[in-house]
């Protein structure tokens, strides 16, 4: 979803609203440098678990539900779904409470994070900025790239969609805004779409 090449995973990487997913222990485990953050980190392992079991079978529900919203290629159904969400879970979950004591995982939220200026080369953002575009409105979505932007070098988004499936309103004026500002906005494909219509990113950097 972010047209990682290999050179990228050397990179110093923050990714943003990660969750309880398993990119930062296999990250981790392939040699690379990457911090997760997420407000959901104060919380222990135990805890995100039963959360997951709590809410798995009302996931489940809606994508059957809904559908016709996805691109069943690589995931055939919703099962596979969720089998994959709750892989992806444990694999976390092994990881989390070491990970988390080694600065790892980080219980914090945009649009104020606690790192210095430049501590990473490229920043991540996943299923958070423009998705819930119904909660957060642009000049929100300026702010909390700005942020991103001033810890990281560069900044990529995805999806660019909201939760309707529809173009999040606040693309084009957080893509001004920025430009205005002096940096470099491009929204670009990638070779990933599970939601329908939801493979672009969007990609800041300075100039």
């Amino acid at each position: 979803m972010f047209a990682l090449s290999r050179e990228d995973f050397a990179l110093r990487l923050l990714g943003i609203g990660d969750g309880p997913a398993s990119f930062n222990a296999e990250l981790t485990a392939m040699g690379g440098r990457v911090v997760s953050v997420d407000p959901v980190y104060a919380f222990g392992g135990s805890q995100i678990g039963a959360r997951f079991d709590a809410v798995s079978d009302d996931i489940l529900e809606m994508v059957r539900r809904d559908r016709d919203r996805f691109v069943w290629d690589d995931i055939r159904t919703p099962e596979e779904m969720v089998d994959r969400r709750r892989t992806a879970l444990e694999r976390f979950l092994v990881d989390y409470e070491g990970g988390r004591c080694r600065g790892r995982y980080v219980a914090a939220s945009l649009p104020a994070l606690p790192f210095s200026g430049g501590a990473f080369d490229l920043a991540v953002c996943s299923h958070l900025l423009f998705l819930y575009s119904h909660v957060f409105d642009a000049e929100a979505h300026v702010a909390a790239l700005r942020e991103l932007l001033r810890v990281a070098r560069e900044v990529r988004v995805f999806p660019l969609i909201d939760m309707e499936g529809a173009p999040s309103g606040h693309a084009g004026a957080v893509r001004d805004a920025l430009t205005a500002e002096g940096f470099r906005v491009s929204i670009e494909c990638v070779p990933y779409e599970f939601q329908r219509g939801a493979n672009q990113m969007m990609r800041i950097a300075a100039r």
